[in-house]
């Protein structure tokens, strides 16, 4: 039996972008077998600010470039185009998330690139898109958030203030979005030979994929059937995926509750009656175990509301290994994310923790561009390349 290989082995990433949208893909490329190599300005990725510090490298920063290589460029350093150029001549994917103009006012701009290797493929990913009224516009999750209804809704259905949500929906969709878009083009360039530039809007994106768009654009109600309670139960809270008309049923008809209400009942009254009764019933569960077989036998589909905190003792999580422990670089390990994906016939995975800015200056430029340590001295002494001296060795 031959050996296992990663679906993405052989293909050269370079990967301009910062924070998120962009390091996000970059990242899952790495862990399905691409080299992505990660190029820094000196002055870094602002993640680098974000989360616990092991070793020089923050949680957040740890989290989104683990797998990656790492070359530090002054883009605005004479000699910098030339080498990004010549970089670009090896690669079959280029990621950058700046504001539409940055790239193109760099020199680096699709059509620049694109007469450099015609089967580069680009992948753009901005806050309202290339060529659009508001391409000029800077925009971070939260904006986009904002912009597409989501902070609204979620205040309109919690009766509380506008406020973010507890995560950047608008990154991982357009960085997911972005990799089937990536993805799409390596197959379409199988049969043309040609490369293209991918340009993915975070508000595009998040629009796609809102399931509940409909409602709003055609203007009319929200008759899902689908309703969300939480319940404190014995042993903590928990949501319950069930309209409460259901949950009653099944409660009364499954497992025997009483119904002390009748016909002639008002119906507030009747429905207060009926939560009473069912908190009452959700407090008596006095341990995990007997929630679980409650909800086995009513069969409804429900989940204990755990703190991050826990994460790591929910039983999938821990059984599929979606948080892995990775060198910390400093003599232990520490937890990361783990990518998805998992293959019949293949591998996949992250492949090693983040890079320090410049680390990998020397053996990237060898293994793309056959550059000698000299050449990788000079364009240090030019400026164009840096390192981070207090964790990269100098020659």
């Amino acid at each position: 039996m031959s050996e296992q290989q990663y679906p993405l082995e052989g293909l050269k990433v370079l990967d301009f972008s910062r924070v998120l949208a962009g390091p996000f893909a970059g990242r899952m490329l790495s862990d399905l077998g691409a080299d992505v190599v990660k190029v820094e300005p000196p002055d870094g990725d602002v993640t680098r600010l974000w989360g616990k510090v092991v070793q020089g490298l923050p949680g957040y920063y740890h989290q989104q470039n683990a797998g990656k290589r790492n070359i530090c460029m002054d883009l605005r350093a004479a000699g910098a185009k030339e080498l990004v150029f010549e970089l670009v001549q090896e690669a079959d994917i280029l990621i950058e998330n700046y504001r539409p103009d940055v790239m193109p006012r760099l020199g680096l701009g699709y059509e620049v690139l694109k007469a450099i290797n015609p089967k580069l493929i680009m992948l753009s990913i901005s806050g309202f898109g290339h060529g659009g009224p508001e391409s000029h516009r800077p925009a971070y999750a939260p904006i986009v958030h904002a912009e597409a209804g989501l902070m609204y809704r979620q205040a309109d259905r919690s009766s509380l203030p506008f406020s973010d949500l507890p995560l950047s929906v608008a990154d991982t969709n357009a960085s997911l979005h972005g990799l089937v878009g990536l993805l799409s083009a390596v197959i379409l360039r199988q049969r043309t030979g040609l490369g293209q530039h991918i340009d993915i809007a975070m508000i595009d994106a998040t629009v796609a994929t809102d399931d509940q768009v409909h409602y709003a654009v055609e203007d009319s109600e929200d008759t899902s059937a689908g309703a969300n309670d939480t319940w404190d139960t014995g042993a903590g809270t928990i949501l319950l995926s069930a309209d409460f008309r259901f949950f009653w049923r099944q409660l009364t008809d499954v497992l025997g509750t009483d119904d002390p209400t009748h016909k002639e009942m008002p119906l507030p009254e009747k429905i207060r009656m009926r939560r009473e009764i069912a908190g009452d019933f959700f407090t008596g569960l006095s341990s995990w175990t007997e929630v679980e077989e409650a909800m086995g036998k009513m069969n409804l589909a429900w989940g204990r509301v755990r703190a991050p905190a826990d994460l790591l003792e929910q039983p999938t999580v821990a059984a599929r290994g979606a948080i892995v422990q990775m060198d910390d670089r400093a003599g232990g390990t520490r937890p990361i994310t783990q990518s998805p994906y998992r293959f019949s016939d293949a591998k996949s995975g992250v492949r090693g923790p983040a890079p320090h800015r410049g680390e990998h200056n020397e053996q990237v430029l060898t293994a793309w561009l056959n550059k000698t340590p000299e050449d990788v001295r000079a364009l240090r002494a030019q400026g164009v390349l840096q390192l981070d001296e207090e964790f990269v060795s100098v020659d």
